[in-house]
């Protein structure tokens, strides 16, 4: 156990290793016991503390973005700069505690070989420890602390994705063992994507799809796959009905490194909340604190766009709310941008109004696909 001790402490303060990876359940037992270790040393020596626990901080203003030398694929990395829980400082003393209660909790996990969404423990957590996790907020911010302490995914940790993602089209997947599902045949619910990443990852995937779409919308995509899209542009639909969990992303990950060679399109809103969900799946999340580069793919901006408002009739239009200038400015300050992104949140802030994608039902429902198609034919996105 003191040579397994003195290999993993180098996990708490090598504060270059600003991402989480995939590590195996033992490993992460290891560093929970490690971690254990050293507080009860510190504890018991001859000056007794309480050590605080060091944290990469989960701010814009600590991240930056890796741009790829010989690809085109950018990431977001957390930087160096740490916070701290402490049991000393009353503002800090809870959540310093629910670290230590939800790694307890993972540890059991880890042991009993199971896995839990994030509510699951949620509701476990509640049960327990009702004062110290009144709301799902707590208990995913404590999830990302002790990501950010043990250096390690949350599927490591035995946390499983709650997924809300569907994916239609010209997409075989195979489970070993299993038989195959053709999302073609799925209808216009589309087939419901795992939230086990383990699951996700054993998949056999085939397809002779010529493109990638990433469809903000549920009903955009319902849409679609109704109209059988992708069978007129030979075409992989992919919605998580909104900003990205990680098994949607996941899976469109997988897709990216099965089929390097199809481009990645993304059709959302014109306001800056559509473009968020568009660089998420770009860039990664720093919400999603050191797990934030994973998965990243390389995503082209099809629509709507700038040049598409002479499409959409006048009344169409919605005044940009405060969170919509919020969600600007936070992008025009991250350093994600490319100039042309730039260029389009510009204008929208300066228009002070925004679009959403069924405006392009002014022209008939059966617009869409057509604006989709020629907008790929020309290929017109960035």
């Amino acid at each position: 156990m003191e040579d397994l001790q003195n290999s993993t402490l180098k996990f708490f303060s090598d504060q270059e290793l600003c991402y989480a990876d995939i590590v195996p359940p033992a490993q992460v037992r290891a560093r929970i016991e490690v971690s254990v270790l050293n507080f009860l040393k510190i504890l018991n020596a001859s000056n007794p503390a309480i050590s605080d626990l060091p944290l990469i901080q989960r701010k814009m203003s600590n991240s930056r973005v890796n741009h790829g030398l010989l690809t085109e694929l950018s990431r977001v990395f957390l930087s160096h700069s740490v916070s701290t829980r402490s049991l000393m400082r009353p503002n800090a003393a809870k959540a310093f505690v629910r670290v230590w209660k939800v790694m307890e909790m993972c540890y059991q996990i880890l042991l009993q070989e199971k896995r839990v969404t994030q509510r699951e423990l949620f509701y476990k957590m509640l049960c327990d420890s009702p004062y110290l996790f009144p709301s799902q907020t707590h208990v995913n911010r404590t999830i990302q602390d002790l990501v950010a302490l043990l250096r390690c995914s949350r599927y490591s940790l035995g946390i499983m994705a709650s997924s809300r993602g569907l994916v239609a089209g010209r997409l075989i997947l195979q489970e070993p063992g299993k038989e195959a599902v053709d999302c073609s045949l799925c209808g216009s619910s589309g087939f419901a994507i795992s939230g086990d990443l383990n699951l996700l990852d054993n998949l056999v995937l085939n397809s002779d799809a010529r493109y990638v779409m990433i469809v903000e919308k549920h009903a955009i995509f319902q849409r679609l796959t109704e109209d059988r899209f992708f069978h007129q542009i030979p075409s992989i639909l992919i919605t998580a009905k909104g900003y990205p969990d990680m098994a949607t992303r996941f899976l469109l990950y997988r897709i990216s490194r099965a089929f390097p060679d199809l481009p990645i399109l993304a059709l959302v809103d014109w306001n800056p909340a559509g473009l968020a969900i568009l660089c998420t799946f770009k860039f990664g999340s720093v919400g999603m604190g050191l797990e934030a580069y994973r998965y990243a793919c390389n995503v082209k901006w099809l629509g709507l766009r700038g040049h598409d408002l002479p499409l959409l009739p006048d009344q169409s239009f919605v005044p940009l709310k405060p969170k919509d200038l919020q969600i600007a400015q936070s992008l025009m300050s991250s350093g994600m941008l490319q100039d042309n992104y730039k260029e389009e949140v510009a204008l929208m802030v300066q228009s002070g109004r925004r679009a959403e994608i069924e405006a392009l039902y002014f022209h008939g429902y059966d617009y869409l696909g057509k604006y989709i198609a020629k907008r790929i034919v020309q290929s017109d996105y960035v």
